[in-house]
């Protein structure tokens, strides 16, 4: 559920959908998201000053929180 919601935040911000990809590692206690987008789309999932990725990861937190999970919300370039 959680992958999800990023794959479709990220696809929704970006020009090229198709290069969004989530990849979700488990661990024991949190599962770490880690999000990978085209080069030229990494500004826009990043936003000004971080806040479009500080956005998504609240997002995650809360999420997370009501599946009594903990997620972490990795962006690579």
């Amino acid at each position: 559920m959680l992958k999800e919601m990023i794959e479709y935040i990220a696809r929704s911000l970006v020009d090229n959908p198709d290069a969004v990809h989530v990849n979700e590692v488990e661990g024991e206690q949190t599962s770490v998201l880690e999000l990978k987008v085209a080069k030229e789309d990494l500004g826009k999932v990043i936003g000004k000053q971080g806040r479009t990725a500080r956005a998504m990861r609240t997002l995650l937190g809360a999420a997370s929180t009501k599946a009594k999970k903990r997620s972490v919300l990795e962006i690579l370039e």
